[in-house]
């Protein structure tokens, strides 16, 4: 590797790594961080939306701003709101306020917010890559994407759940200061990476690449993927809907603490990345992608209908083994249906519709917590993993009315 290399390659590193490390730190302990304002599903579940929802919106921008005016500005500035988002949040649960008050809320919505407009980190980061690396090395270096994401949901929860046993902001707080340290890192290191002779002009407002709900409607209306397309949406509506009630659900249901509950979540980070590092390729080889995205499509209803059953005596080794199935099912389902669309639209459109899927996904990771909130509170807490195993049943049928050609189905297991 060349000296020159490094300092960027370690830019964007950090980049990926603290995007996902800021989320995986935070999303286990919003009802933690939460409970001294409200300890109602519905506000758990807006809070947990407001993210993914402003995430759905600008990330298409982003990209487009750094198309046209570079990466290095884009992604200093995103880093910027970062530790922007992060710190607000962190002062608003560390200060007193008066009780009833519906500031601090106002306040935690808006950090969020804000956090999730600067979450076009991690596309641009994944530029950078690609502008230092040759096509024949890219798979390398994308390579790190998935190295600083299985590390990301693997530290995130395991710091998380530890420092909030010494004091519940404390994780926040120290989520803010490595956001920091990675803005630090990025306007010191990185060096702009994509020259100006190979800029773009901005789209014009309503250009289909920048309005997600077009995008969304594009890939949605495919005659060769729309089948496919809506149990991609379904299948992240359900799964992000019940999970934003989980640590909720253990604590009230089982009496779990900060720590505990993040535990859940470091079995899920550890389990994920094993499968999709790991295992994933020889899954697909002997069972192919179709089958494959059934299969997990199973474990993750079993999962859902598992956690419900439990009694608080059996809760710890019980929960684990259900979540553990939860993780490997979702690391089956999540590569083997993007590759199933891929593969759908041959070499034309790959870029546009795989694009979507993105919107597609944080689209349903804005739905699913705010419906699940509304079904835990009025329904009762056991009716979120219902409503989810219901909707994946809608998913098994859409897929498995969208079987591969022979020919497809032949190549998915050579």
């Amino acid at each position: 590797m060349q000296r020159p290399r490094i300092p960027t390659l370690l830019s964007a590193f950090l980049t990926l790594l603290n995007d996902r490390l800021s989320e995986s730190i935070v999303f286990p302990l919003l009802p933690f961080l939460l409970a001294q304002f409200a300890s109602d599903g519905r506000t758990l579940g807006l809070l947990s939306g407001s993210y993914a929802f402003a995430q759905f919106l600008v990330t298409p921008l982003i990209g487009a701003l750094s198309d046209r005016h570079g990466r290095r500005p884009v992604i200093a500035i995103c880093v910027g709101g970062s530790v922007l988002g992060l710190g607000l949040f962190a002062l608003t649960i560390s200060l007193p306020w008066p009780e009833g008050s519906l500031l601090p809320l106002v306040v935690l919505f808006a950090a969020r917010s804000i956090d999730g407009i600067s979450g076009g980190t991690a596309a641009t980061a994944s530029a950078v890559l690609a502008d230092i690396s040759p096509p024949e090395k890219r798979a390398r270096a994308f390579g790190l994407i998935g190295a600083a994401f299985g590390l990301g949901f693997i530290l995130g929860p395991f710091v998380g759940g530890r420092l909030a046993e010494m004091a519940v902001p404390l994780p926040v707080w120290v989520a803010t200061g490595f956001a920091l340290l990675n803005l630090l890192v990025v306007l010191m290191l990185l060096p702009e990476t994509h020259p100006p002779e190979a800029r773009q002009s901005l789209p014009k407002f309503l250009d289909l690449n920048l309005n997600p709900f077009a995008r969304v409607r594009q890939v949605m209306g495919h005659p060769s993927v729309g089948r496919l397309s809506a149990g991609f949406f379904l299948f992240f509506l359900a799964f992000n809907g019940f999970t934003a009630i989980l640590v909720l659900y253990f604590k009230q249901r089982f009496q779990w603490g900060p720590e505990l509950a993040s535990t859940a979540f470091l079995v899920v980070g550890i389990v994920a990345t094993i499968v999709q590092g790991g295992l994933i390729g020889w899954f697909v080889k002997q069972f192919g992608e179709w089958r494959l995205t059934l299969i997990g499509l199973g474990l993750v209803i079993t999962g859902c209908l598992l956690i419900p059953e439990i009694e608080p005596e059996q809760a710890k080794t019980q929960v684990f083994f259900a979540v553990s199935l939860l993780a490997f099912g979702t690391g089956l389902v999540t590569p083997s249906l993007r590759s199933l669309v891929s593969r759908r639209l041959g070499d034309e459109g790959q870029g546009a519709a795989l694009g979507s899927l993105q919107s597609l996904q944080s689209l349903g990771s804005f739905l699913g917590p705010p419906l699940a909130g509304l079904a835990y509170d009025i329904l009762g807490p056991k009716s979120p993993f219902g409503a989810a195993a219901a909707l994946l049943f809608v998913v098994i049928g859409l897929v498995a009315g969208s079987p591969l050609s022979e020919k497809q189905n032949t190549l998915s297991n050579s």
